[in-house]
């Protein structure tokens, strides 16, 4: 066969292949699914949950423009226009609750967010396997633990009687404290507990995204006498850091919103001036009062998620332009 002929056939072939391609591109939805109904089975359960909690519930958004009550219905109330977002914005809680909020959320993310890159870069540098997985099941498993229970055992150890927390400060003399009572002592205790819970398991992201690493940077980087923190610096963290960037921005567009479960369980009288963020003040103003205020509750939520997008999509901007890294 000379060579004219072999690339003759050669070329068929690719034409062939190439009219293959375009004529399953080309094929209808419906030719798709049913050649690939598993895959679409598959999706159609979390695309059903999100629908019925995600989306269905953006219906109820259009209270927040009007004047609710339950025995009229959504379309029967009358409307009320923007009034509860400027009765919001032009009352007395209105800064104290974005103060506490903002302020609660910025040290919880400063705090807690470089936590798991730092375990994540020392578990993936430990040479005993067996040390490093043990370390890993210690710090992730209290990410297992319900919020209740951790909020339990805190409320346990800093109990002004028999908490372990004041039997320390006992040692030095001093009486009884009621931490949980302390307003000033309620973010550094909402935030480091939190870090303990969760620092582990957030760091299997970074670790994941260390296996990406080729094994043959750090060989070269030990031949030209790199020590373990230089590869660390060098190698390991510049792998991370797109994943990082994302996580970032998503903790950016949440900055008003903190884990309300959380946060309602460690709230007492005596420390409310720092304890009552948004996601709270809506929940009692919403369902836990005498009245419930409907269309106020969901005009403040609609406030809160709002502002997140906007502070989500500038986030991404400048991560697009500066880090090189975005979601889109």
């Amino acid at each position: 066969m000379t060579t004219t002929e072999t690339e003759a056939r050669s070329s068929v072939r690719s034409a062939a292949h190439k009219r293959t391609r375009v004529a399953k591109s080309s094929a209808g939805l419906g030719v798709r699914m049913r050649r690939n109904w598993q895959l679409y089975a598959m999706l159609a359960l979390p695309l059903i949950w999100l629908a019925i909690f995600a989306y269905w519930p953006m219906y109820g958004v259009i209270i927040a423009f009007k004047d609710y009550n339950v025995v009229s219905g959504i379309w029967g109330s009358p409307w009320a226009g923007t009034k509860y977002f400027e009765r919001f914005i032009e009352s007395y809680q209105f800064w104290k609750l974005i103060k506490n909020t903002v302020f609660l959320h910025v040290y919880e993310l400063v705090a807690t967010f470089p936590l798991p890159i730092l375990l994540a870069l020392c578990l993936n540098t430990v040479r005993k396997k067996w040390f490093s997985r043990s370390a890993q099941l210690i710090t992730y498993a209290p990410h297992f633990i319900s919020t209740v229970v951790v909020v339990g055992l805190v409320v346990v150890l800093t109990n002004p009687n028999t908490g372990v927390a004041n039997k320390f400060i006992g040692l030095f003399g001093f009486g009884p404290v009621d931490i949980m009572g302390d307003a000033g002592m309620f973010r550094h205790i909402y935030v480091w507990s939190g870090a303990w819970q969760t620092m582990g398991f957030a760091a299997i992201i970074y670790l994941a995204a260390l296996t990406s690493v080729p094994p043959e940077l750090h060989e070269a980087a030990i031949v030209d006498g790199a020590s373990r923190l230089r590869r660390m610096w060098h190698i390991d963290l510049p792998a991370i850091v797109p994943v990082a960037v994302i996580l970032l921005i998503l903790n950016i567009g949440s900055i008003l919103s903190v884990g309300f479960e959380k946060v309602l369980l460690m709230q007492n009288n005596l420390n409310l001036d720092t304890a009552e963020v948004i996601d709270t003040y809506v929940y009692k103003i919403g369902l836990a009062s005498a009245v419930p205020q409907f269309s106020y509750a969901t005009a403040i939520g609609l406030f809160r998620s709002v502002i997140g997008l906007v502070l989500l999509v500038l986030a991404n901007t400048f991560a697009r332009r500066f880090a090189k890294s975005s979601l889109w």
